[in-house]
């Protein structure tokens, strides 16, 4: 039985659509591989452990106001520390000395990362040109209202702030999108609607009315 009904006949008659029109499942859109696992907590303890970690880095620097080089000096004489009592341990007590983590050496891991920076950019570019150019009238202001309200809320935090608030929205909203994903889209589906509309009312009343110079034909000569 459907959560929601909607009384207006434009809402019957339209189909429910995803958040921003994909066409393909969240984990295909972020990349797929193993990029895409963290984002989506499929690989709850490299998940949890890069949000502690970036959580860590954060308190450090904003609340303890750590200095970069006196935290990563710190870092690194605790560091070589646990090092070198955990091999100087392992002869006796029999453990396996320290190996770099196999995420750290391989290769693949980094250069999927940086493939799935470069083809989100290149998904980026040519759809910013289409709203940018006026081909999606809706879309435009959706996007210049965003960004105006991303300036207003970036003045009131410093680059810190504002670099872990993106990366807590990055670690937490596609993972809560795919658990919530049908209620959000019905709701983003309403507001796509509702600002059509406005659109359309604007156009009728405002841009319709204002007086345009006629269009001049060519002379073929």
């Amino acid at each position: 039985m459907p959560i929601y009904e909607s009384s207006e006949s434009d809402d019957e008659s339209t189909p429910q659509v995803k958040l921003f029109g994909r066409e393909r499942p969240m984990h295909a859109i972020l990349g797929g591989g193993k990029v895409a696992d963290v984002l989506l907590w499929r690989n709850r303890k490299v998940s949890a452990a890069l949000l502690i970690g970036v959580t860590a880095i954060w308190f450090l620097f904003e609340v303890v106001e750590y200095n970069f080089v006196t935290l990563l000096c710190h870092i690194s004489i605790t560091t070589m520390l646990v090092i070198f009592i955990w091999c100087m341990s392992a002869e006796h007590i029999g453990w396996n000395r320290p190996k770099i983590p196999e995420l750290l050496s391989d290769e693949h891991a980094f250069r999927e990362i940086v493939s799935n920076f470069h083809w989100r950019f290149n998904q980026f570019l040519p759809m910013f040109l289409h709203i940018a150019g006026g081909n999606d009238p809706v879309h435009f202001f959706l996007v210049i209202i965003s960004l105006y309200i991303i300036s207003v809320i970036g003045s009131y935090f410093d680059f810190l702030n504002l670099l872990f608030i993106g990366f807590l929205c990055m670690e937490t909203l596609p993972y809560l999108y795919t658990q919530y994903e049908r209620e959000v889209d019905y709701h983003a589906g309403q507001m796509t609607r509702k600002v059509s509309k406005m659109y359309r009312r604007f156009d009728s009343r405002v841009l319709n009315k204002i007086p345009r110079a006629p269009v001049k034909e060519k002379k073929h000569t």
